[in-house]
């Protein structure tokens, strides 16, 4: 009897893309069409969240399957480097596996492979201009930039639009579309599928910077969004908590509010980023199609994080709340339901067991996430919570959602929030100060004080949370210990 063939893996990441923004998911503003056919394919994960929201302890979420505390990164820090020996990537390759990378990986040093056979580098701005900062070639850290030269000439930049990598000012992209670095993580991801060994099969991780900032969408894309009537932000009854950290003179600012034409062209040049990204995913699917490979290639979407905004007049990420840490999620392909849409709160760190799972390969028990596709299949119970936490604004924001509720604690102050996800799904009314509201806090908080119980920063004591306590985006000592998700 022969061996049955091992489905390839197509892992596509964006960056930045909040939880909410799909067609299928009921946005009223953005449009992704082919996105929204992927999830008819597949099954769409509803409650999918970034554990720790911003790219870096994302990622190290993502390509180990480790929980934060135990990958150590707590919150956003360059230069860290990546020292973890057992990987997503590494597996795949060890039982087989043409494996290869094409864009964003953010890890350190910038050529770390993370057990890819190779890598083709797309850096975000921010690392390349470190790199010329420190002294050092941006060649080496990025191969997007000598690759849009060799079109442009020796002087070509990305960046010469003048748009800051995290700021909420958009503009069209300044140069022909081709040479998009959207299109560049495409066409790059597509050559693998032409000069791939034919005789193995493959994990592809094709990995965009959008809808990251820079907001620099092709002018299409852009302008059908300039004129589109859109739904205000939501802002809280608690969102003056904020005001403190307000700067809306700021463009990189976490905090503030801005003129509505400015917001309305945010929020143009993001969704138009996401319109962008959808059609590119379309042609690398093509692509599968056209090599004959679709069949049996298991295509999983999802992003790091999300974006704020504007939502309770934040930006950026990094914050517990759903624009931030809410992503999508789709997975399609040999033995997934189709059309199926799950409520299962699921996150970065079970995709590695999952994709291993899916194609039939062991999962290494050093691995903490969970696979989600037994429960996919109705074959088994989903997790019942996740925790998740992020250090921000010089504290760390510790939460807890099951995907019905949602409990944030605020370490420097101790300000717990409560939020009905299912009657609020924008976290607009905060139900902690109501009377009845006790029992589910001590709830939660007896599940939080379970989870950062022996950290290094001193979260707990006597079965208590403690506040105040110093915070760093790093644990000098991290940790395999925490409740175990339901």
């Amino acid at each position: 009897m022969t061996e049955p063939e091992r489905p390839n893996v197509l892992l596509i990441m964006a960056d930045q893309w909040r939880g909410d923004c799909l067609g299928s998911a009921g946005h009223p503003t953005v449009r992704t069409p082919f996105l929204d056919r992927l999830a008819s394919q597949g099954t769409r994960y509803a409650k999918a969240y970034s554990a720790t929201p911003t790219c870096t302890p994302a990622r190290a979420s993502l390509m180990t399957g480790l929980r934060p505390a135990t990958h150590g990164r707590v919150g956003y820090a360059d230069h860290v480097a990546w020292d973890y020996p057992t990987t997503l990537a590494g597996e795949f390759t060890r039982h087989g596996y043409q494996t290869q990378a094409v864009g964003k990986m953010h890890v350190s040093p910038e050529r770390a492979q993370l057990g890819f056979q190779n890598v083709v580098l797309h850096s975000p701005l921010g690392i390349v201009r470190s790199a010329r900062e420190r002294g050092q070639d941006p060649d080496l850290v990025d191969d997007y930039l000598p690759w849009l030269r060799l079109r442009l000439g020796r002087d070509a930049t990305f960046f010469d639009h003048g748009i800051d990598s995290n700021s909420w000012v958009a503009r069209p992209w300044d140069k022909p579309e081709h040479l998009h670095p959207t299109n560049f993580v495409a066409s790059e991801s597509a050559d693998f599928l032409r000069r791939r060994d034919p005789t193995k099969p493959f994990l592809l991780f094709a990995s965009f910077n959008a809808p990251h900032p820079p907001f620099d969408p092709p002018a299409w894309a852009f302008e059908q969004y300039l004129e589109t009537d859109m739904p205000d932000p939501p802002v809280g009854d608690w969102a003056e908590a904020f005001d403190p950290w307000a700067n809306s003179a700021d463009p990189t600012a976490l905090v503030g509010t801005i003129p509505p034409d400015l917001l309305q062209r945010a929020r143009a040049g993001y969704y138009g980023h996401m319109t962008h990204v959808d059609q590119q995913i379309n042609f690398l699917l093509e692509e599968l199609s056209h090599r004959g490979l679709r069949d049996n290639t298991l295509v999983c979407f999802l992003a790091d994080h999300g974006e704020m905004l504007g939502d309770h007049h934040l930006f950026r990420k990094g914050f517990p709340y759903e624009g931030s840490a809410r992503i999508p999620m789709i997975l399609s392909g040999p033995g997934v339901p189709a059309g199926q849409v799950r409520d299962d709160v699921v996150e970065l760190g079970d995709v590695m067991p999952t994709l291993l799972d899916a194609a039939g390969l062991p999962v290494p028990d050093v691995v903490q996430g969970r696979s989600f596709l037994p429960a996919t299949l109705d074959r088994a119970e989903p997790r019942a919570w996740l925790h998740g936490e992020h250090t921000l604004l010089g504290q760390s924001f510790q939460w807890l959602t099951d995907g019905h509720e949602k409990y944030v604690w605020w370490s420097g102050t101790g300000r717990e929030q409560l939020f009905d996800l299912d009657s609020d799904p924008t976290e607009s009314h905060d139900l902690a100060p109501s009377p009845g509201a006790s029992a589910r806090l001590e709830r939660w908080r007896e599940v939080l004080v379970g989870e950062l119980r022996g950290r290094e920063e001193g979260f707990t004591e006597g079965g208590r949370l403690v506040v105040g306590r110093p915070v760093r985006p790093t644990l000098r000592h991290p940790i395999s210990g925490g409740a175990e998700p339901g």
